[in-house]
């Protein structure tokens, strides 16, 4: 697609399944390729990953309390990134977005990224905040005094990689072998333990919330496309219909 030709409306959309979390990496530095090229316009990829632990650019030895070979016998990767934050996990059940998108300001580029998940929480009746006065520790969504969305983003030449996780039905046990989020108290939460399993939203439903409240936000209308459509190729398990 001609830079000039970009829609400027318009967010791509993009659900893409359950990714091992190293393939992840390279789509997204592929696509901020592209995107930093003007090959395809704003992107926003919605997926799971396997059980992995993620090292942010804050991120301290002792966050990791047991070791490395502690987790990874739970059948828990750890891999360091160039994201911001902290430590975190990610595991099937939860929903992670990443942006691949044009960014002029990351402070404010990050404060409207809570507010779309604020924005698609209170869709399914869950009351949630984010937490600016409280330093860039308490960044992310939270119910009350319970975590229950993570963010951390990397721009690089004026385009995000990284992005966004909201606990739907995942196991939130992982989060306490770690020091979550470099805040040693921090209380996880997910829908399922909020709303009760029952009346939780499905992984699938509540990534349709997300990209409609995430396009909201940034004033654009969603469109989406396959993964064939930006080079990705199938995925490991469809648990994210396409």
């Amino acid at each position: 697609m001609n830079a000039a030709k970009l829609p400027p409306d318009e967010l791509w959309v993009c659900h893409v399944g359950l990714v091992p979390y190293s393939d992840g990496l390279a789509v997204q530095e592929t696509l901020r390729t592209r995107r930093q090229a003007g090959e395809i316009p704003d992107t926003l990829l919605l997926l799971e990953h396997p059980p992995v632990y993620t090292r942010g650019r804050r991120s301290a030895p002792e966050e990791l309390p047991f070791g490395e070979d502690f987790y990874r016998r739970k059948g828990i990767e750890v891999i360091d990134t160039k994201r911001g934050g902290r430590i975190t996990y990610h595991g099937p059940g939860q929903l992670v977005g990443y942006p691949i998108m044009a960014v002029t300001d990351v402070v404010a580029f990050v404060r409207t990224m809570e507010s779309a998940i604020v924005a698609a929480l209170a869709e399914i009746g869950v009351e949630a905040r984010g937490r600016p006065e409280d330093g860039p520790d308490y960044t992310g969504v939270w119910v009350e005094d319970r975590k229950i969305a993570s963010i951390g983003v990397h721009v690089a030449r004026g385009v995000s990689a990284h992005g966004f996780a909201v606990n739907v039905d995942n196991d939130l046990e992982p989060f306490s072998w770690v020091v979550a989020c470099g805040l040693p108290d921090v209380q996880m939460t997910s829908l399922a333990e909020e709303l009760g399993q029952a009346d939780a939203p499905t992984l699938d439903r509540f990534s349709a919330l997300m990209a409609g409240s995430f396009s909201a936000v940034h004033g654009r209308t969603p469109v989406e496309v396959p993964p064939s459509q930006l080079g990705i190729e199938a995925p490991l398990r469809g648990r994210i219909a396409a």
